[in-house]
């Protein structure tokens, strides 16, 4: 497909320009149904926006915040169930893919299919997640998976990571995703991912020469971002000498070596040879030196503060009304955080029915990050995964700077306007739509959603049809974006619309 470059201009011009709101038109579907569909989802596939229109507003809702009540596509779940390494607790992940030691003097060949079998873990997990995210019906439990993993980010691209984030976040973020901070907060605490990215295996109470004569003393990474990022906030009220006591009250907390195995394969051992037993105060409050209890009581601590509970609500406002959120807003979610000793689903439903999120000043507000871009555009046109062209869902996200599971620093992913709207992304997000706007039939495909695409042949061009995709958004356009449509070459206006400005916001 020839674009020409007047289309680009016209695009651009429409995107970097803006929409006064005062223009838009009137849209057949009601903007508050478009508006709890983009907020609490991916954005909509076909028939979505006239279910919840039919279903009401007040059904979406609870019905979203109690996804167990929601069947998946079985195609889904067959899909999952095809992904072995999912099953593999983070014990059996390192014996799959690890070759022999140096003393053993593996061969090339045990060196390639250990290779091999990283690569294959990561990959699985990768295609697990846009899986279910494209397709799953229990849509806000994929958009609290993603929100939940961005706040206790782990990197893959550090060390055993790379097999350890899908199973992170399959037993770590996913169980917990709508239930209480605290569980969320421990799951992530113990699990090998967390306590490898942020050092906290070598946080020991000694400064003595482990095994391998590396010099291990305490090590204050975990405890620092535990507070900074996950619990408190920068602002939170902590100092340094809570920093200092917290790495003591957590230093044992670690990885599990093959005589340690406790037999649930969580990886997880706490090593009362390198802990601390001394007494520690910690943000006012004494803790007596008792072993792994302290750092549960530490957990408990930090899960209940109005610190927390602010700062998560600041996090959960900013995603789901504003980049800027009301402080009024903050303080009431705050306010039921803490009457409801952190449950994250009564958080949501206070934020969901809030005069804040209803305003509609805060309709289509909140400009896509890379992600979300790429879900909602295969939502959209109901392309599946595994068939997006030429370009890949992860090589999309590489390009923005975005790539999943590989965010190197603890404070994850910005989902503001300012961290991703810029004119290169913009034409990047138009070369993707352009890409996605024609599909391949599904027996002309080769390859995995990882490597992109492969056929053997050149396939049929199939477009995505235009005005099914504008009445799968609720025909919520602008004047000036349907003039650009509407005056376009057929052959394009499925890509305008997916570049349009309504679509790169939610």
């Amino acid at each position: 497909m020839t674009v020409k470059p007047k289309h680009w201009v016209l695009s651009l011009f429409i995107l970097l320009g803006g929409i006064d709101p005062s223009n838009a038109t009137p849209t057949s579907i009601n903007p508050k149904v478009i508006h709890i569909v983009n907020r609490l989802s991916f954005g909509p596939r076909p028939g979505d926006m006239q279910r919840v229109e039919s279903m009401g507003v007040e059904r979406y809702i609870q019905e979203q915040l109690s996804p167990n009540s929601i069947s998946e596509p079985p195609s889904l779940t067959s899909q999952i169930s095809q992904l072995d390494t999912l099953r593999l607790n983070p014990v059996e992940l390192l014996a799959y893919a690890k070759a022999p030691s140096p003393e053993q003097k593996p061969s090339p060949e045990q060196i390639k299919v250990a290779d091999r079998r990283a690569r294959q873990v990561l990959n699985e997990a990768i295609q697990a997640r846009l899986l279910r995210a494209t397709s799953s019906s229990q849509q806000l439990q994929e958009v609290m998976a993603d929100f939940w993993f961005n706040h206790f980010n782990v990197d893959a691209g550090k060390g055993h990571n790379g097999l350890w984030v899908g199973a992170y976040e399959q037993a770590a973020i996913r169980p917990h995703v709508l239930g209480r901070f605290r569980d969320l907060l421990g799951a992530t605490a113990q699990h090998p991912a967390m306590l490898y990215y942020l050092d906290n295996f070598r946080n020991s109470a000694a400064s003595r020469p482990d095994t391998r004569n590396n010099i291990q003393g305490l090590n204050e990474n975990y405890a620092r971002e535990l507070m900074e990022l996950h619990t408190l906030g920068v602002d939170g009220g902590y100092t340094q000498q809570d920093v200092i006591a917290l790495a003591r009250i957590l230093s044992g907390w670690g990885l599990s070596r093959p005589e340690q195995q406790t037999g649930n394969g969580s990886g997880f051992f706490f090593n009362p040879k390198r802990h601390d037993f001394s007494d520690k105060v910690f943000l006012g409050h004494t803790i007596k030196g008792s072993g792994q209890a302290e750092g549960e009581q530490a957990l408990d601590i930090l899960a209940r503060s109005p610190a927390t509970a602010r700062h998560i609500s600041y996090k959960l406002a900013q995603y789901f009304v504003s980049d800027r959120p009301p402080s009024a807003l903050v303080n009431q979610l705050a306010q039921r955080y803490l009457a409801t000793d952190g449950n994250i689903r009564e958080v949501l439903d206070t934020l969901f029915h809030s005069r804040e999120f209803w305003d509609t000043k805060n309709f289509n507000a909140k400009f896509k990050t890379p992600y979300q871009y790429a879900i909602s555009v295969v939502r959209a046109t109901d392309i599946n995964v595994k068939h997006v062209r030429p370009i890949s869902i992860t090589d999309f996200l590489n390009q923005l700077a975005m790539p999943l599971y590989r965010c190197q620093t603890p404070n994850g992913y910005k989902n503001t306007e300012d961290a991703w709207l810029n004119p290169d992304a913009i034409t990047r997000r138009l070369s993707f739509a352009i890409a996605i706007a024609t599909a391949i039939p599904p027996s002309m495909e080769k390859g995995t959603p990882e490597q992109g695409i492969r056929t053997q042949q050149r396939p049929p061009i199939v477009t995505v049809d235009a005005r099914q995709l504008s009445n799968t958004l609720g025909n919520s356009f602008s004047a000036t974006t349907q003039s650009a449509i509407a005056s376009s070459p057929p052959q394009i206006r499925t890509a305008l619309i997916l570049g349009s400005p309504e679509f790169m916001r939610r």
